[in-house]
């Protein structure tokens, strides 16, 4: 009377947004006995799943025998609320040298060097077994059936799949191949090395001011690991200059690997502000005005790139004045993605209040004074709500596509530039949470559309609360 896994995820890590399907069977008890149900016994933790010790336990979930007499579960429902995004710098980062605790939280996006994922990556394993009305006992009693069949280990993460994803199968098993985020060495043409956890263009734009991070899988994979991270400047007379960070537990990083699930997505501070905070090469250069662009790549200790490379440009200030708008916004793979409003760009606030009749005088007084500034009506309360209407510059068709995940994002943040501050204003001052009033999108192609702009309207999630009267 053994249980069996007939069809389970076809790799061991994957995103939370695909079909999670496990079917099992037992045909013995399914043929013989009644009222027969499959149990899936959910196992979710920071660390990999053992499950007899009863850690990480989530809850039974049962099935019946459909016609095939096997039990189908779909998991994905129930693992999806386990993951989240990462919205806070992990304990042991930095915010302009200032070492980040328990006690005073800085968001993510603001991180000197490296940041360990705190919500995006768990483990799950699951236990199945079977249950049966056991008839040889009175009265008849429900018991569970001696055999149970534990799952492979895996990982999840808060990414979810679209319709152009490929997903494989083998042997009856599908799910998306996720080992294009894995590191691996690239030695030469045609090797793979990790992609970092976003699609936006290998070619990234930023202002001297702007923050943001970027993201990847960073546990060790065929004997490939993120030692550091090598940044290249490249100045205006072309020449470049190197310096590395090490994937330290002193920088926010790992260290040595553990396989503790924060130490599985390691997050960067890559664009000019956070590097411009503990940087004395890159402060030179930019208070010189004399870089152009750097590279970002993740290397092994034998300085072999293990991460792919890109690119940050540096944008100059726009001549016109505009005032520069940021955005991040959560991705298809649980990590966030930056673009900088360098255009012209408008702000409005509607207002929405109560209002009330004032008498025009002391009433509750021994005489009677009138006084001009009561009387008529007046507004016991004003909340403003701001609104801004945000215009890229010219862009490219991969940037045309990849505009499509913030139409679809459910996190929307502007995030204020750099300014000389003391670390405890990290919490307030940088981080604005919006909303999208944009409802409708159209990619736009150089064959259709020759030279390609967007609009985009954000509503700002917080109102502004006034005096009230």
């Amino acid at each position: 009377m053994a249980i069996i896994i007939e069809q389970k995820p076809n790799y061991l890590t994957f995103p939370v947004g695909q079909k999670v399907i496990f079917s099992v069977s037992n045909y013995n008890i399914v043929t013989t006995k009644k009222r027969v149900k499959f149990i899936a016994k959910v196992y979710i933790d920071d660390y990999p799943i053992v499950t007899n010790t009863g850690v990480g336990f989530v809850g039974n979930f049962k099935t019946s025998p459909n016609a095939a007499g096997v039990g189908m579960f779909d998991l994905s429902s129930i693992i999806e609320s386990y993951v989240g995004s990462d919205n806070l710098c992990n304990i042991a980062s930095s915010y302009k040298g200032a070492f980040i605790g328990t006690l005073n939280p800085t968001p993510l996006h603001l991180v000197d060097k490296y940041s360990r994922n705190k919500n995006i990556i768990k483990y799950l394993a699951v236990v199945f077994r079977t249950e049966y009305l056991d008839e040889t006992q009175t009265p008849p009693v429900v018991v569970l059936a001696n055999s149970a069949v534990v799952s492979d280990g895996m990982k999840i993460w808060n990414g979810y799949l679209k319709e152009t994803d490929a997903i494989n199968t083998f042997n009856g098993d599908f799910g998306y191949r996720s080992d294009r985020f894995f590191l691996n060495k690239l030695i030469s043409e045609g090797d793979t090395a990790a992609r970092w956890l976003t699609n936006s263009p290998d070619d990234k734009y930023a202002l001297p001011t702007d923050y943001g991070v970027a993201s990847l899988m960073s546990f060790p994979n065929n004997g490939a690991e993120l030692h550091h991270i090598k940044l290249t400047y490249f100045k205006n007379d072309g020449t470049s200059v190197t310096e590395n960070v090490d994937n330290l537990y002193s920088n926010g990083g790992m260290g040595p690997y553990v396989s503790q699930s924060d130490w599985n997505i390691l997050h960067f501070g890559c664009y000019p502000a956070n590097i411009y905070a503990w940087s004395a090469t890159f402060q030179a250069l930019i208070d010189a005005n004399n870089i152009t662009k750097y590279t970002v790549i993740g290397q092994n200790e034998d300085d072999e790139q293990v991460a792919f490379a890109f690119t940050v440009n540096i944008l100059c200030p726009n001549q016109k004045g505009y005032q520069p708008i940021r955005l991040t916004w959560l991705n298809q793979w649980g990590c966030w993605d930056y673009y900088t409003f360098n255009m012209k760009s408008s702000k409005s606030i509607s207002t929405q209040g109560s209002t009330y009749e004032q008498l025009g005088g002391t009433w509750n007084e021994k005489h009677y004074q009138p006084n001009s500034f009561k009387g008529g009506k007046k507004s016991f309360r004003v909340n403003a709500t701001e609104k801004v209407i945000m215009n890229t510059d010219f862009v490219n068709e991969s940037e045309s596509e990849w505009f499509e995940e913030l139409i679809n994002s459910p996190e929307i943040y502007i995030v204020n530039g750099f300014k000389s501050d003391n670390p405890g204003s990290a919490l307030t001052t940088y981080v604005i949470p919006v909303r999208l009033n944009t409802s409708s999108y159209t990619r736009k192609t150089v064959a259709n559309d020759k030279l390609m702009q967007y609009t985009f309207e954000v509503e700002k999630s917080k109102t502004l609360r006034t005096q009230a009267v």
